[in-house]
């Protein structure tokens, strides 16, 4: 079975002193199983105070974006050799926001895939549908073409390195996540389509599910077997509700 992987994305919240507190009442409290991992993404100000107080811990370090080049005349960005030097282990790449707020493509986001992977970064690949796509029973190909096209060039050998987070963009922020039925319908078609075009073991395939992901919920999306994990919002955001989430997550 598959360990469970619990990403914490802060978004744009927290100070470097925040973000330090916050750490800290995550490590009282915490209790690390074999069956879950554990990894926190802050701001790209907080990476350097973070890494210190996680290094000698098991949760792992993660960046919410990267740029795709490793230097150069790219203003307000941030390269994978950047990440990997302050302790990165993960990286999330292509979540919704950086699609419909600022414009990325999968294009932008399959280049970086590409250089996430060279720089033995592991990426979390966000993929998933509108409301209006799915009321229009178009969510399997939007998926698809998200997939195609983000991970174009990639060998099945690459896919290990990659998980695959699933989140509807109507569900994420909205305190509505999906139904257990719906969120396993669509894990299981990313498995599919990824044993079809890259001929690996779907059940070897990590994909976690993000969109409104809360103590209360989380029970229940982690009684599927499709389930590999979660990215968490705004609930990662107290340590209490966020290592609650890792202890559901666990299987003896």
């Amino acid at each position: 079975m598959l360990r469970r992987l619990i990403v914490g994305n802060w978004k744009m919240h927290k100070t470097i002193s925040q973000a330090e507190s916050l750490i800290n009442d995550i490590l009282k409290i915490y209790q690390p199983h074999p069956s879950v991992e554990l990894a926190v993404a802050p701001p790209f100000v907080a990476l350097q105070a973070a890494s210190r107080l996680l290094a000698v811990t098991s949760i792992k370090l993660t960046a919410q974006n990267v740029c795709a080049k490793d230097e150069g005349a790219f203003t307000g960005e941030i390269s994978p050799p950047m990440l990997r030097e302050v302790g990165c282990h993960y990286v999330i790449i292509g979540h919704s926001e950086r699609r419909h707020i600022f414009g990325e493509t999968d294009q932008d986001i399959n280049e970086k895939i590409h250089a996430a992977l060279r720089h033995s970064l592991l990426p979390v690949l966000c993929v998933g549908e509108r409301l209006e796509e799915r009321q229009a029973n178009q969510t399997q190909s939007i998926i698809q073409h998200q997939l195609q096209t983000g991970l174009d060039g990639l060998q099945s050998k690459d896919l290990a390195h990659i998980t695959i987070a699933y989140e509807p963009v109507w569900a994420i922020g909205t305190g509505h996540a999906a139904t257990l039925d719906q969120a396993a319908e669509v894990h299981a078609h990313i498995r599919s389509s990824l044993a079809k075009q890259w001929g690996i073991n779907p059940d070897q395939t990590r994909v976690v599910y993000g969109g409104s992901v809360s103590p209360d919920n989380a029970q229940m999306l982690f009684q599927s077997p499709q389930i590999n994990g979660a990215l968490v919002g705004k609930a990662c955001l107290n340590s209490e509700s966020f290592v609650k989430i890792a202890k559901l997550a666990t299987s003896d």
